[in-house]
């Protein structure tokens, strides 16, 4: 029986010689592939998903890695997921792959609330990373035409030693990332004309709702007064950019000659005014259905409702006395 196992896989030497010299070759190969140099950033982020999502977003990113390196990744373990510090920008490929599954990175949280304006948070942004203010402003400028409403509200963790740019390219992708899922969500597409359109009602209602269920509310007295050509003449439209926590005044009012001047703007300002929340995406989208034109806010901070300019001046009257 042994002979026949012998016989059975026995090689002749020529073969013997090919398959040994296959098989160290495959091994210098792979030594040397392994071996290779890996140029990155010392800072990179990592999404959530299989090895195979890592090598991907880093090929994205400029890395030059490749689907083998998905699967030796899978033999050393999980990559970190979101910013990892790797320390250094050169490695061996090896040390590289090594490094995603290990390395940590120091962030700082940072937290955009629903209807703040984006000059407010990038003056906050650069407080609290120690970054230059007037280079996230000129930044952002570069990277985005549209001025506010692209940001979208939400906690992120941010590198500490990112740089401004790195910074801004992080919270404007995760933003329009967020921006499509909510209108593929709410709408069943994504049209970035008609999606900037309702995100620009959506911060009028965000601006001018006492609360999250008064939304509706306000969103049908913005519609039916958009229907009837009236101007909105509404206090919150400019609460924009630096001005979102000043009180409106009626110098302002006289001076402010943007479209933001819902007073003299006839319909929608041009660009949204502030960040949205998805509730008021969702009352831009789904209005409750009055016939109200008119409203002020009461004694016991909740909106007084009416279709008719008489009652809405008995009813100023009413909130003031």
């Amino acid at each position: 029986m042994l002979e026949r196992f012998k016989k059975r896989f026995y090689l002749k030497p020529a073969l013997r010689f090919q398959f040994i010299a296959a098989l160290v070759g495959s091994i210098v190969l792979m030594s040397m592939y392994l071996l290779s140099s890996v140029h990155s950033p010392k800072v990179v982020y990592i999404p959530q998903g299989s090895v195979f999502t890592t090598i991907e977003h880093l090929q994205d990113e400029g890395v030059r890695v490749h689907l083998i390196d998905a699967v030796i990744l899978h033999f050393l373990g999980q990559p970190q997921q979101g910013w990892i510090d790797l320390r250094e920008n050169k490695f061996t490929r090896i040390a590289f792959l090594y490094r995603l599954t290990t390395a940590k990175a120091t962030t700082a949280q940072v937290t955009l609330i629903p209807g703040e304006t984006t000059t407010i948070f990038l003056d906050q942004l650069a407080k609290h990373l120690l970054l230059d203010t007037h280079k996230l402003h000129s930044i952002y400028a570069e990277l985005e035409s549209v001025p506010e409403g692209i940001l979208m509200p939400d906690t992120y963790s941010i590198p500490k030693n990112s740089n401004e740019q790195e910074v801004l390219s992080y919270l404007l992708a995760r933003s329009k990332e967020k921006h499509q899922k909510l209108s593929w969500e709410l709408m069943g597409a994504y049209d970035e004309v008609k999606w900037l359109h309702i995100v620009t009602l959506a911060s009028v209602i965000q601006k001018e709702a006492a609360s999250t269920e008064d939304m509706p509310m306000v969103s049908s007295v913005i519609q039916n007064r958009l229907a009837k050509k009236m101007r909105l003449q509404m206090d919150g439209s400019l609460n924009y950019g630096k001005f979102s926590h000043q009180k409106v005044t009626s110098q302002r009012i006289r001076s402010d000659k943007t479209t933001y001047n819902t007073y003299k703007h006839r319909g929608l300002p041009d660009f949204p005014v502030c960040t949205v929340s998805k509730a008021a995406l969702v009352a831009a989208l789904h209005p409750a259905q009055t016939n109200y034109l008119y409203f002020v806010r009461g004694k016991n901070g909740e909106h007084i409702y009416t279709s008719y300019f008489s009652t809405h001046k008995e009813n100023i009257v009413n909130a003031t006395n």
